[in-house]
C-alpha cells in the first residue's frame, strides 16, 4: 500500500517543493525588511519633527521666561522622569537639538532647502554635520550626500573631516570640450582635487608599484575615497596593441558615468608626456574593452603634484577626456623622528644580542 502511494507521487515534490518555499520566503523577507525600513524612516522622522519643535519651544522660552540657568536641567529631569525608556531627553541632548534649531533657523534659501531634507538623515548624523561644518552650503551638501549614498556616521564623519565638499570638481580637466555638457558635468563631480589616502603610510620615497600595491591592498579605502560609483575591474591590465603590450595601472568602470575609468600612477610631478601615455589606453581601452552601450572611457592621472599651467596646456588639445589630480600621503611617522628611529638591521642585531645573552645566562 505505502508502495503504491509512493509511486502517485509527483516524480520531484520532494526538490520541487523546497524551491519554491524558498523563493517565496526570500520574497516574505525582502518584504518585511522594506517594511522595517519605511517604518524606520518614518520613526526618524517623527522624532526629527518633534525635536525641531522642541528646539523653537526652548529657544521661545529662553526669550520670553525668568525661568533661570536650570530651566533645561528641569525639563531634562521632568521628560526622562515620564519617559524612562527614550535616551534623547538629556540635558547634553536638549542642548545639542537647541543648537541644531538654531543652526538652520535661518531665512537664507540654502538654510530653507536644508530644514526640508533634515528629518530623513538620523539625528546623529545631523550633529556630526552641524558640528563640523561652519557654512550652510557645506553642510547641506552633507545633508544631501548622506541621503544619496546611505554613509553611515563614522564615512560621513571622514568625508567631512578629509574636507570632500572642498575637494569634489575641484579636478584639471578637458572634459567640457571632449564630452557632451551632461556627461561632462557628471564626470567633473565624479572626480576631485587632490585624493587623501589617509589610510596609507608609505615612505616618502616609495614608488609608483608600491603606491599601486598599498592601494589595492585597501582597496574598499581606496574606492571610499574615489567616491560612488566607482567599481574596481583590475591592476595591471593587459591591452594588447600591435605586436607590443601594455599595461594599465588600474582600471574601474563607473556605474553612474557608464564608462571605464583608467587611472595612472605617478610618483613625480605631472609632466606633460603623461597626458600623451594616458591618451594612448583610453583609445586601446575604447577600441577593445568598451561596449556599444558604453559612454567615451575617461582618463585620470594621480601625480605627487602638479603646476596648474602646465596641466591646462597638455590637457588642451587632448582629444579623450580625462583629469589630473594630486594625491596626499599620511605619513606615520614624521621625517625626523623616523630618522632617529633604529634600521631594521639595528633591531634584528638587537634581538640576536638579547638571544645570546639570555642563552649564556641559562647555560652558566
Amino acid at each position: 500500500m505505502n508502495s503504491k502511494t509512493d509511486s502517485k507521487t509527483p516524480p520531484n515534490m520532494e526538490t520541487v517543493f523546497p524551491i519554491l518555499y524558498r523563493e517565496w520566503l526570500g520574497q516574505l523577507k525582502s518584504r518585511f525588511q522594506r517594511l522595517q525600513l519605511k517604518a524606520a524612516l518614518a520613526v526618524n522622522s517623527a522624532l526629527l519633527q518633534f525635536y525641531w519643535e522642541l528646539g523653537q519651544n526652548i529657544v521661545e522660552k529662553q526669550k520670553t521666561s525668568q525661568w533661570g540657568d536650570n530651566f533645561l536641567a528641569q525639563l531634562s529631569s521632568d521628560l526622562s522622569a515620564e519617559f524612562p525608556e527614550m535616551k534623547g531627553f538629556s540635558k547634553r541632548n536638549l542642548q545639542q537639538i537647541r543648537q541644531w534649531y538654531l543652526y538652520w533657523n535661518d531665512s537664507s534659501p540654502i538654510a530653507l532647502q536644508a530644514v526640508a531634507q533634515l528629518q530623513n538623515v538620523p539625528w546623529s548624523h545631523n550633529l556630526v554635520i552641524i558640528n563640523k561644518c561652519k557654512q550652510h552650503d557645506e553642510a547641506l551638501y552633507y545633508v544631501q550626500n548622506t541621503l544619496a549614498h546611505g554613509w553611515s556616521r563614522s564615512v560621513l564623519t571622514h568625508q567631512i573631516e578629509s574636507g570632500l565638499w572642498q575637494r569634489e570638481g575641484k579636478i584639471i580637466h578637458n572634459f567640457s570640450h571632449t564630452l557632451p555638457s551632461a556627461q561632462s558635468d557628471l564626470a567633473k563631480q565624479a572626480l576631485k582635487d587632490p585624493y587623501i589616502f589617509d589610510f596609507l603610510s608609505l615612505t616618502k620615497e616609495h614608488t609608483e608599484r608600491e603606491l599601486e600595491n598599498a592601494l589595492t591592498e585597501h582597496i574598499t579605502q581606496f574606492l571610499l575615497e574615489l567616491g560612488a560609483g566607482f567599481a574596481y575591474i583590475g591592476r595591471q591590465v593587459p591591452l594588447s596593441v600591435g605586436e607590443r603590450e601594455f599595461f594599465i595601472d588600474l582600471l574601474f568602470y563607473h556605474t553612474r558615468l557608464h564608462c571605464y575609468v583608467v587611472i595612472e600612477l605617478k610618483t613625480v610631478d605631472f609632466e606633460p608626456e603623461h597626458a600623451g601615455k594616458l591618451n594612448f589606453y583610453l583609445k586601446a581601452v575604447d577600441e577593445q574593452l568598451s561596449q556599444p552601450v558604453d559612454q567615451p572611457s575617461i582618463g585620470l592621472l594621480l601625480c605627487k603634484s602638479k603646476d596648474k599651467l602646465v596641466a591646462e596646456y597638455a590637457l588642451s588639445d587632448i582629444y579623450k577626456p580625462m583629469g589630473i589630480s594630486s594625491y596626499e600621503l599620511c605619513q606615520t611617522l614624521p621625517e625626523a623622528l623616523r630618522n632617529k628611529l633604529p634600521s631594521i638591521e639595528q633591531l634584528e642585531a638587537g634581538l640576536a644580542h638579547e638571544i645570546e645573552t639570555t642563552d649564556n645566562d641559562k647555560n652558566g
